[in-house]
Formats: structure tokens, sequence, C-alpha cells
């Protein structure tokens, strides 16, 4: 036995006789974009958001309003989100090298105890 509806927005449709809908036009499905904002000239452009839209065009338009109106805006790009791309998770070992690369950072060398060393002499002699 099914439960009455007692919301009365659903109790004026018949849900169970619902017609079906055929396949959306172009313009009634929109796609998603993803939207990347500069805040300056020379900074990289970081991603903010998606905006849905049918084309870049409305995309960049919808980008502007949402993203370019509250942020100081340079630049904002739209890309549609089919066309981004990844490895996946299941590829990650592809970097395990990466880690073992830290002589190229500055952070690997252990200059940082030597200045402090320095500093604490350099004040020593000072007072003394």
């Amino acid at each position: 036995m099914k439960s009455p509806i007692i919301d009365p927005r659903l109790k004026r449709v018949d849900l169970e006789t619902k017609e079906t809908y055929a396949q959306l036009n172009a313009m009634e499905e929109w796609g998603t974009f993803e939207v990347f904002h500069q805040s300056k000239r020379g900074e990289q452009h970081v991603h903010v958001g998606i905006v849905h839209a049918s084309d870049p065009e409305m995309a960049l338009l919808f980008a502007k309003e949402q993203f370019g109106r509250r942020l100081r805006s340079a630049n904002i790009w739209v890309v549609k989100t089919s066309d981004v791309h990844s490895l996946g998770y299941e590829n990650e070992d592809m970097f395990e090298t990466t880690p073992s690369k830290m002589y190229r950072e500055a952070g690997g060398y252990k200059l940082r105890d030597k200045i402090n060393k320095y500093k604490k002499e350099a004040k020593e002699n000072a007072i003394g």
C-alpha cells in the first residue's frame, strides 16, 4: 500500500502517469566548464571553480560574473570538463622517484643550522 502524499506541491502532480521526455536538444543540455583565474599579469592561472554553460562564450560570461566580480582579475580561462585528462591515481607509482631528488630543493641542504650557529657566535663575540 502506498503512503499518502501530504505535501501539496507533490500531491498536484500525478507522478505515476508522468510522461517521459525525448532526448534533449543541444541548447537544453548544458555541459560543465572548469574556470581558471589569473589575478594579475605574469601570475599563474589558478582553478577557482566550475560553471554550467551551453558553449565556451557563455561559459566565459558566466565565469566573469561568478568569479571575476569577486576577485581582482587580469584573465579568465574556461576549459570544457570533458577535455581535461588525467593519469589517475592507479598510476601514482610513476612519481616514486620524485622524493629521492631532494638535492634539487634548497631545503635539502643543511645551511640553516650553520647560519644560526654563525649568528649566535657573532652575537656572543659582539657582546664579549
